[in-house]
């Protein structure tokens, strides 16, 4: 199994504060100075793929394919309009995946068992899970080795980001013990906004440095990307968004590489 490949789980049992936007964006960021990447959608509304251009038609093997044993990551992986970006769709089968694999005793470990191949293939793998802390989550935590939280600076983040923190050490000490918090990105961030700036103090405070230093700004261009079927980089290069998530990029494979050198 190669070493040099970094899985990173990107997860919030929270919706809606840009979980898979962060996952589409930082996987583009990464492709774009090299890397290669991969994004698998573990959420059955599967938005990451729609958000990168893949019409449902063209899901014919999907990341439910994968949990299921049925295919091969290499196989379902289809190729994006980013140079040295990949991505296994998501279908909404997934729905009904915990049903199909509850009996079985690898079901925590479907995704990293199907995951030797792909070592091999790419240099970052990203896991963008459902909004809830669900067997797709779990998978998605076995299989990585460290995770990226976002964290919409609104008033319950906080209370949101502890539940998170619980399940991260229940599943440290249950099933991956190498699984560590790679950061936690502030996002939705309107400057204008007290409340905002409250609680971005809040998170820092709490969490040090844990938190990047990169905040994703609230953005038009970056809501309007995904009904394009293109990331916001793709979109609008120059946007303040688009900028935000190649500086995060940047402190992504500055800590992976902290990681990776302890």
């Amino acid at each position: 199994m190669a070493d040099n490949c970094r899985v990173i789980t990107i997860a919030n049992q929270k919706g809606g504060v840009g979980k898979t936007t962060t996952a589409i964006n930082l996987a583009t960021a990464l492709a774009a100075i090299g890397e290669r990447v991969l994004i698998i959608d573990l959420d059955p509304q599967g938005n990451a793929s729609t958000g990168l251009g893949i019409d449902r038609e063209d899901r014919d093997i999907s990341s439910h394919e994968i949990l299921l044993g049925e295919a091969d990551i290499i196989d379902a992986a289809v190729p994006t309009a980013v140079p040295n970006l990949s991505i296994v769709p998501s279908t909404m089968d997934l729905l009904g995946v915990e049903m199909e694999i509850a009996d079985a005793d690898d079901r925590v470990f479907r995704l990293r068992n199907s995951m030797e191949r792909a070592r091999s293939r790419f240099s970052y793998v990203l896991v963008d899970c459902p909004p809830s802390l669900n067997l797709l989550t779990l998978n998605a935590m076995a299989a990585a080795q460290s995770i990226l939280v976002p964290l919409q600076c609104e008033f319950f983040a906080l209370e949101g980001l502890s539940q998170l923190l619980n399940t991260v050490d229940q599943v440290r000490h249950s099933i991956n013990p190498k699984l560590v918090i790679q950061g936690i990105v502030l996002t939705m961030f309107d400057k204008r906004n007290n409340l905002a700036l409250q609680v971005v103090d809040d998170v820092r405070t709490h969490m040090g440095d844990k938190v990047y230093e990169t905040i994703i700004p609230r953005n038009v261009r970056v809501s309007e990307a995904p009904s394009y079927g293109k990331p916001a980089i793709l979109y609008d290069l120059n946007c303040a968004g688009s900028q935000a998530y190649l500086q995060l990029a940047s402190e992504v494979i500055r800590r992976e590489r902290q990681l990776t050198a302890a």
